[in-house]
């Protein structure tokens, strides 16, 4: 029996896709939060008050509008109790970020980019924003690294 697999592929494509729109996990937060694990859906994430964002990035050109919810609303929301998150990436890319910075700054769970939805290929389906534009202090190299992309789990330390 001979496989096609551009079609095999195409029918996993297209599962992925349902699967999506029936509410796929997008983050998973654990460690000292009220019920951990918890696992978020794209549709609890856009239930959260969403704000927009105008700034700069270092990987980006001019200043795109970013869209999604802050990080301290979601953590106040899932009763967060800690002094730092583990934030995890896709690749395995981890950066601990204090929860000082949440409460400090605006920074963003960014859900969009210029109003398109953000994926994987353009650092979604979460990505952690800082408003870099806003605060000469996070023009710096250390908050460079917290802003992970590709965001796929939060650990609250």
């Amino acid at each position: 029996m001979r496989v096609n697999i551009f079609a095999a592929m195409a029918a996993i494509s297209a599962a992925s896709a349902a699967a999506g729109e029936a509410g796929e996990v997008l983050l998973t937060v654990t460690g000292r939060v009220a019920e951990a694990p918890v696992e978020l859906t794209r549709a609890d994430l856009e239930a959260l008050p969403q704000r927009s964002l105008i700034t700069a990035t270092t990987v980006t050109d001019g200043r795109p509008e970013f869209e999604g919810f802050l990080m301290r609303d979601l953590l106040e929301h899932l009763g967060a109790e800690g002094d730092s998150v583990v934030a995890l990436a896709l690749n395995d890319y981890r950066a601990e970020i204090p929860v000082s910075d949440f409460e400090d700054y605006d920074v963003l769970g960014a859900l969009t980019m210029d109003g398109a939805q953000l994926s994987p290929r353009d650092k979604g389906p979460v990505w952690i924003v800082y408003p870099r534009d806003d605060h000469r202090e996070l023009q710096d190299i250390r908050y460079d690294m917290r802003w992970v992309w590709q965001l796929v789990s939060l650990h609250v330390k």
